[in-house]
C-alpha cells in the first residue's frame, strides 16, 4: 500500500460544507467525524475504502498504474 499518497483526517463540519460532503470516487455520503482521506495526488478527498482500493494501484510516485475500470 502507498499510505504516504494520503493525509487521514477527520471529517469536520468545514470540510463538509466547504469542501465535499461526498467521497469523490464512490459518492458515498461523508459523515461528520468519519476518517477521509485527501489523495495527495488528485487533490481529492476519498473515503477509507476508495483510499485502500485505489493504494493498491498506486505507484511511488503516486500515480494510477492499472485501472480496472474504465470505458477503454
Amino acid at each position: 500500500m502507498n499510505d504516504r499518497c494520503f493525509v487521514e483526517q477527520a471529517a469536520t463540519s468545514d470540510i463538509l460544507l466547504r469542501v465535499t460532503n461526498v467521497c469523490s470516487v464512490c459518492y458515498a455520503s461523508l459523515k461528520e467525524g468519519a476518517k477521509i482521506y485527501y489523495d495527495m495526488h488528485s487533490y481529492r478527498y476519498v473515503c477509507e475504502s476508495c483510499k485502500e482500493k485505489l493504494s493498491e494501484h498506486m505507484n511511488e510516485e503516486c500515480e494510477i498504474e492499472k485501472n480496472e475500470a474504465g470505458l477503454f
